[in-house]
């Protein structure tokens, strides 16, 4: 990625910054990779809310994830989300995942990325139309 794409990537708004804490961390000292998962997953559900107004999706499939960069603890890791499709009862959002290192005046990382795809479901968690 070069420079004026890190700085387009920046001025985005991300569905969830957060600061990676010790209650996160492997025996090796990063930061376990479930819980990045999870953060995506919550990332591309308020990108879902965000895009079609419908408050209620279940997580059906996370496509490849590879994790490119570890996640340490003091890292400001940041998931953007954008949608990629909407049908009429799922819809596609890719989310990408940056970490800034703790106390390296803005060095970013790319950590990872995935294409979540949500189900619109009702309170009664059946499966509906996006919207209805």
């Amino acid at each position: 990625m070069n420079n004026e794409e890190k700085r387009v990537e920046r001025l985005r708004n991300a569905a969830i910054r957060l600061t990676m804490m010790p209650r996160d961390t492997n025996a090796h000292g990063t930061i376990f990779g479930g819980i990045i998962l999870s953060y995506i997953d919550i990332a591309g559900g308020v990108e879902a809310v965000r895009h079609t107004k419908h408050d209620r999706f279940v997580t059906v499939a996370m496509k490849e994830v590879i994790f490119h960069e570890p996640v340490f603890v003091g890292d400001l890791v940041s998931f953007y989300a954008t949608t990629q499709k909407v049908g009429n009862t799922s819809i596609t959002v890719k989310v990408i995942v940056e970490a800034e290192r703790f106390g390296s005046q803005g060095e970013i990382v790319r950590v990872t990325e995935a294409e979540v795809v949500y189900v619109a479901i009702n309170e009664k968690r059946e499966k509906v139309k996006i919207g209805k």
